[in-house]
């Protein structure tokens, strides 16, 4: 099985990190500009990811925080949200004569979104109407990811390389111990387990089965993970 690397980026990093990270991955999930982001940082991700021949996607958020506060709007507000902040995505791409491959919800809208099924209808309806053709990222055994082939929303199930999980497949929060994996060892672990069973094995035992692989641009080894990480996945690297 192939795998997609992706990296959220245009989230406020320097530049140089940013060129350097679409070196390395095959997918981009370019801030919209509420999390963090602004129109000239999507148009330099974009120009970047058309540089390197990488997917290009959108990476909708909400405001404060860094997008990792609450989510205080209401399913219509969601709805609103998306359409402006993939649409605002979505123009630049399309001025560039190409089109967008994917979205992926960030930080708190996330986790919201796997947690209100009402969100999560929300969401999709919107993709289909709206985004018609472009596919979801989604936490990979999570309830989006089942509701996208129920509504036939193409979806790729996602893992994170650099974070830890828990038995039930939840991703340890932010701020706990094993939250983040900071360490080479551990890293190639998970690799060595992503290539030899197809996706990644949870504390218990239990694997979860990925599609596209995430680590976070705003991280300050980023680059070095992403050269691991693509150098060690090597030949099942997913590039265009």
């Amino acid at each position: 099985m192939n795998f997609d690397l992706n990296a959220d980026l245009g989230e406020g990093e320097p530049l140089r990190r940013t060129r350097a990270l679409m070196r390395r991955v095959t997918s981009c999930n370019i801030a919209c500009g509420v999390h963090a982001g602004s129109v000239e940082s999507m148009r330099r991700c974009v120009d970047l990811g058309l540089d390197f021949r990488v997917r290009i996607g959108a990476h909708p958020g909400v405001p404060g925080e860094f997008g990792r506060g609450a989510v205080e709007w209401s399913v219509a507000e969601f709805e609103q949200q998306l359409m402006r902040q993939v649409g605002s995505l979505a123009s630049i791409v399309a001025a560039r004569r190409t089109d967008l491959q994917h979205v992926k919800l960030h930080g708190a809208l996330y986790h919201h979104v796997e947690r209100h099924a009402d969100f999560a209808a929300a969401f999709l309806r919107t993709m289909s109407r709206e985004f018609p053709g472009v596919r979801v990222y989604a936490l990979a055994g999570g309830h989006l990811a089942s509701a996208a082939r129920e509504c036939e929303v193409e979806v790729w199930e996602e893992g994170f390389l650099d974070r830890g999980y828990r038995d039930d497949g939840a991703l340890i929060p932010r701020g706990q111990p094993g939250a983040m994996l900071e360490d080479a060892g551990e890293l190639r672990r998970r690799i060595k387990g992503l290539r030899e069973l197809g996706g990644i094995a949870l504390p218990a035992g239990a694997v979860v089965r990925v599609r596209t692989l995430c680590l976070h641009g705003d991280a300050p080894d980023s680059v070095r993970t992403a050269d691991r990480a693509a150098r060690w996945l090597g030949s099942v690297l997913d590039r265009k």
